[in-house]
């Protein structure tokens, strides 16, 4: 059954209400993309820690191509037609369909500082790179261990969407 936070989640990445067993699988094909850039850009940061500094701008700039693409392209995300293709079909999971709004909008965030992580090590502005190489640490974590999306949360903001923003938060329970 998904919980309140899960909801809350698929919400915020701009999907309708679904029956809890569809949402959870959703939910689970929706974690596909962020439980593998994730690790991506750790192995990122390491490179860049191990002295790696060339290497770890092209890894970064590459991954952000990589996102700018699916934020360009939706129908066309290389995680989510794999996923599709090798996890949901096979075992009758839900389809993710093409990202909405918000969810593109995170993607274009997280290409974003992943392009100045990038530029940052290539131009040899360290703190910079580090400044935003937290950002994208911190915002990861949210995202896989708290069910948190920063960017579709700012996404609503930006939009004027304030009371639905907050009500997305994961440790906002529904009012009666």
């Amino acid at each position: 059954m998904a919980s309140q936070v899960v909801r809350n989640f698929m919400k915020q990445q701009g999907f309708a209400e679904e029956p809890a067993a569809s949402c959870d699988m959703h939910f689970a094909g929706l974690y596909f993309q962020p439980r593998i850039v994730g690790p991506l850009v750790v192995i990122g940061i390491l490179l860049s820690v191990l002295g790696l500094v060339s290497v770890s701008a092209v890894w970064f700039l590459v991954l952000s191509a990589v996102l700018w693409w699916n934020v360009t392209f939706p129908a066309l995300n290389p995680f989510e037609r794999f996923y599709n293709a090798a996890i949901a079909r096979p075992r009758g999971k839900t389809i993710l369909p093409p990202a909405p709004g918000p969810r593109r909008f995170a993607q274009a965030m997280a290409a974003a500082f992943m392009l100045v992580v990038g530029i940052a090590l290539l131009e040899g502005w360290m703190v910079t790179a580090w400044i935003f190489e937290a950002g994208l640490v911190a915002a990861f974590s949210a995202l896989l261990f708290g069910k948190f999306c920063l960017g579709a949360y700012i996404y609503h903001l930006l939009r004027g969407e304030v009371a639905f923003a907050n009500s997305t938060l994961p440790w906002v329970r529904p009012s009666n």
